[in-house]
């Protein structure tokens, strides 16, 4: 699949969507809802960038304003170099037939078939009914349905309804593609086939690809970066593997830490988070550092995950009460290269 349509002429150094203290308000009832309070983010070509946080974080709305479905109350959004704000309706169609849509509940055309669905926004740009044809065929073949062409909607499970709905994203030969809770209603196996689907397609094809989700999980199965939101503002950004490694606000640990078992124990007093990276998992370090001290230390959690293909494991424990021989545990374990932290009040 080639990227034909060139409208955005992008530098390959600089970001292909900068956000800049982007606010959204509503009014209504004499009150006024802040959907997101001075938001900016920086997201690369190539990028797969995450924009994770609970319902009403304003994840959905910050989407809706990276193509202006919503227009922000203030700031700007600049796509390709192009302020979004300063487009005609005309110049402003163009720029979003780079930006695809995949959406939660696939909104697929029941009334017609597969390849009907994924030829509809190219005869909508004009591609003769050929043509449509054989690039429909094309998309099946990337999504893996090419013996789906004649099938209805009704017909298909809810993860090939989801591969139709990237077919048909990618028609246009988009640069971005926008993702908004796309495995929120797929069991975690079609989440898992439906993720590496994307991640096939970004490696492939170049696509800027936006998750947005309220799953850590998903962030870490497949995104470099994430910004997490909370009430509309901007808790964190950054690589994703630097965030699950050492979260810097309450907000993105809770999200890293999202276990409830895990937020119950953190209470105690002299615990810390360690991860392990694959260099550092062959050293057997919790041993080796209880001999060394002659002191035991509780492991109350451990566990593996993988973050964007790699595998990383991280394990809380609870260190001596004795403060001296905490710290010097503290100071051997981060001579040793791993990410610590303590876990203190973490929650409320």
């Amino acid at each position: 699949m080639e990227n034909g349509n060139r409208e955005l002429e992008i530098n390959s150094s600089g970001p292909i969507i900068r956000i800049q203290d982007v606010t959204k308000t509503y009014s209504a009832d004499k009150s006024t809802l802040h959907a997101l309070k001075n938001v900016s983010l920086d997201i690369n070509k190539g990028d797969i960038y995450g924009i994770i946080g609970m319902s009403g974080a304003g994840k959905s709305t910050l989407v809706r304003c990276l193509n202006f479905l919503e227009t922000p109350t203030s700031g700007t959004v600049t796509v390709g170099g192009k302020d979004l704000s300063k487009l005609s309706e005309k110049e402003l169609r163009k720029t979003r037939m780079n930006i695809a849509m995949i959406f939660q509940h696939f909104n697929l055309l029941m009334q017609r078939n597969v390849i009907d669905n994924i030829c509809f926004p190219l005869t909508i740009a004009g591609m003769g009914k050929k043509e449509a044809r054989k690039r429909a065929e094309e998309l099946l073949q990337i999504v893996g349905l090419e013996d789906k062409a004649k099938v209805y909607p009704s017909q298909l499970s809810g993860g090939q309804k989801q591969r139709v709905a990237i077919a048909r994203a990618l028609a246009n030969n988009p640069e971005i593609l926008l993702c908004d809770e796309a495995t929120s209603a797929l069991d975690p196996q079609t989440t898992k086939s439906i993720l590496a689907l994307l991640k096939d397609i970004n490696a492939k094809y170049g696509i800027t690809i936006i998750i947005i989700t309220h799953e850590m999980s998903v962030v870490q199965e497949i995104c470099s970066h994430v910004a997490i939101l909370d009430n509309g503002s901007l808790a964190e950004s950054g690589r994703v593997i630097d965030i699950f490694s050492s979260p810097k606000t309450k907000e993105a640990r809770k999200l890293v830490l999202d276990d409830g078992e895990k937020i119950a124990i953190m209470k105690s007093r002299h615990c810390i988070r360690i991860v392990f990276t694959e260099n550092s998992s062959f050293e057997p370090v919790i041993g080796n550092m209880i001999l060394e001290y002659k002191s035991p230390v509780n492991i109350l959690y451990a566990d593996t995950r993988n973050i964007n293909g790699t595998a990383r494991g991280e394990m809380i424990l609870q260190l001596p009460e004795k403060e001296e021989t905490a710290q010097k545990m503290i100071e051997y374990l981060k001579e040793r290269k791993l990410a610590v932290e303590e876990v203190e009040g973490y929650v409320d």
